[in-house]
């Protein structure tokens, strides 16, 4: 066993790194401090930055691979194996047949067998890999499920009770250092142990039932969909989170060079930025996408396994939907700095001679931070819906890879069928909703605080 990063993995570890980097930071400024204090002064801010913090944690424990060696058949097999596929083992390993529904004990759809006679029979064959500690017995199904219940309900309430007391104190102990005995109005830290209640109840709920009943269902192949959703968590933080990493230079190197040098310089940028958005968005993404997968299929031999090849088809997507969603925060940086380059200190600073990319460093910049992070909180739901509609289309993340659009590419037909399979479809919607919802929430909330010009 090699602990193994995969380039995503390496990319998603550095937001990790820059984020705490950037907690640092606004640690040591007293300003900012107060800022985001008012932001999570927010019942609604709070709730959802718990939910995203949630979610980024399961797409770490995504991103830490283990490359396993085994040798079958006289051939060496090198599985890549995250920390999450180690917990969730079982989910892989009980796989089914085909279609079966949540917390069904047989399949979805007849099969046709011969029975002892020799007659055909059309019956729903019992499924391999649940409930065998009730012997497969339906009518103590909803007793089974209320007793693990109770047991999701106690496990959860001790584990956040060990947290509020942990919590408890650290802020006791931080008062009492404390120098400064200015009141402060307290943070909804009753909203927030709820929240964190609710969220490690559902997890614990959900971990203890998937060892014997799929609590989801299966989808066409037999594989646990609540497997497939949890890892499609990876694919929506890496495409909302490290495509707004990646348009992020280009856009402020483009959008302030435009709004402060003025002349040619802001002619070709704004030609630059006018000519990319005349294109339709999906089908320069469509066109890129096929290009790169023309080249990848040619050079078959520089990927040593698919999940490999997997992996650096989500980079260089990742790579194309940042090369072409920074136009919108390009115009804005832009409009700003025409704006802010005319005010007073900055005409003063001109005057004493200062240097172009000094004044954009201490007076333009910190003037565009607010609009800067309002505007990727903005865009992070924004391309986790995008990835959906992509691979729905067929030219999104390798259909190898779990994704909620991949989930909804495969739902189109299930959803025709009859009798219906509506639970895949279902699945991915109701975890992609929750991440977009939040992300809307606590942008929203980032910019009534951050924006000076809100009505406070």
């Amino acid at each position: 066993m090699m602990l193994t990063f995969l380039w995503t993995d390496i990319m998603i570890w550095s937001l990790f790194a820059l984020i705490i980097l950037g907690i640092y930071q606004i640690s040591k400024d007293a300003q900012k401090r107060i800022q985001w204090r008012n932001v999570f002064k927010s019942k609604t801010a709070m709730i959802s930055a718990i939910i995203l913090l949630f979610y980024f944690a399961i797409a770490l424990m995504d991103s830490m691979h283990f490359k396993f060696e085994s040798a079958e058949n006289n051939t060496l097999n090198k599985e890549l194996v995250s920390v999450l596929d180690m917990g969730l083992e079982h989910l892989i390993l009980n796989a089914e047949r085909t279609y079966s529904a949540p917390f069904a004990l047989k399949e979805y759809s007849s099969s046709v067998i011969y029975n002892t006679t020799g007659n055909v029979q059309q019956v729903y064959l019992p499924l391999k890999n649940v409930a065998k500690h009730i012997d497969m017995q339906q009518s103590l199904v909803a007793y089974d499920v209320i007793t693990q219940t109770g047991w999701a309900f106690l496990i959860a309430l001790v584990i956040i009770i060990a947290i509020i007391l942990i919590h408890g104190y650290f802020r006791l102990k931080k008062l009492a250092m404390s120098s400064a005995r200015i009141k402060t109005e307290s943070l909804p830290w009753s909203v927030a142990y709820i929240t964190l209640f609710l969220l490690i109840f559902i997890g614990t709920w959900f971990y203890l039932l998937s060892f014997d009943y799929h609590v989801l269902g299966t989808n066409k192949v037999g594989e646990d969909v609540l497997y497939q959703s949890l890892k499609s968590i990876r694919t929506g933080v890496l495409i909302g989170g490290l495509t707004t990493v990646v348009m992020l230079p280009l856009a402020l190197l483009l959008g302030i060079s435009a709004g402060y040098f003025k002349g040619w310089i802001d002619d070709v940028i704004q030609y630059l930025y006018t000519t990319l958005n005349s294109i339709p968005g999906v089908l320069l993404i469509a066109a890129a996408v096929l290009v790169m997968q023309s080249i990848m299929s040619t050079h078959a031999e520089w990927f040593g396994s698919t999940q490999e090849r997997a992996d650096i088809r989500l980079l260089f997507l990742i790579f194309i939907l940042g090369m072409t969603s920074w136009t919108g925060l390009c115009r804005l940086l832009r409009a700003e700095t025409l704006k802010i380059s005319q005010i007073e200190y900055v005409t003063a600073a001109k005057a004493f001679g200062l240097k172009p990319f000094t004044i954009i460093r201490k007076h333009i910049l910190p003037n565009l931070v607010h609009l800067i992070l309002i505007a990727l909180v903005l865009d992070f739901s924004g391309l986790v819906l995008a990835e959906a509609v992509l691979s729905y289309v067929g030219v999104g993340v390798d259909p190898t890879m779990p994704s909620w659009g991949n989930m909804i590419n495969q739902a189109r037909l299930e959803m025709a069928r009859e009798p219906m399979v509506w639970w895949s479809l279902l699945s991915a919607f109701i975890f992609m909703f929750i991440l977009v919802l939040s992300a809307n929430l606590f942008a929203d909330r980032v910019q009534w605080v951050l924006n000076p010009r809100s009505e406070k």
